[in-house]
């Protein structure tokens, strides 16, 4: 079984725990033609645009 040679120091240690690796939020940002929020570089989900050009036909509902 392996066995560490010498005992791991506390700043070594907490630096691996650190929270500074884990994600953030996803970027978010508005939508040109109907302002809702969406991802960027992505067509839109709620009217179907995507850089000012209609790329999916939406339902009007």
């Amino acid at each position: 079984m392996a066995v560490p040679k010498r005992k791991t120091s506390k700043a070594r240690r907490d630096k691996r725990r650190s929270a500074v690796w884990k994600l953030d939020a996803p970027a978010m940002c508005k939508c040109d033609n109907c302002g809702a929020i969406k991802a960027p570089h992505k067509v839109c989900k709620n009217c179907g645009f995507y850089k000012g050009v209609e790329v999916l036909k939406m339902d009007a509902e």
